[in-house]
């Protein structure tokens, strides 16, 4: 019987996990870009990078850098690297997010709305 019960308890746990998720899709792409017109586009107008050319939002430097997920966009949104500075203490896990998911899209489209 305690197994039965633990077995459920963790099942719903589980469930709840799952369901609790923003799904990618549900973030709100004109607050993505909102945030980044405000935060990011001074170091990346257009996807590009004013500080390190290499460094850009552009699809295949995203790839080459590892950075071309929304989780990897997100960690370096949120920590920060080298010349990048961190954004955890500015924004909202809710902001990283979308501004991630408009970093990745444009990415894919590259830069052109």
């Amino acid at each position: 019987m305690l197994n039965k019960l633990l077995l459920l308890a963790l099942s719903i746990l589980i469930g709840f996990m799952i369901i609790s998720q923003v799904p990618v899709w549900a973030v709100d792409l004109n607050h993505g870009e909102e945030i980044f017109s405000i935060h990011c586009a001074g170091c990346h107008p257009n996807g590009s990078n004013i500080i390190r050319r290499g460094k850009n939002l552009k699809l295949k430097a995203l790839q080459k850098n590892k950075v071309d997920s929304l989780e990897a966009i997100a960690a370096l949104v949120t920590n920060g690297k080298n010349n990048m500075s961190a954004y955890s203490d500015r924004l909202t896990p809710e902001e990283i997010q979308a501004v991630s998911v408009y970093v990745l899209e444009q990415a894919q489209n590259n830069w052109t709305k």
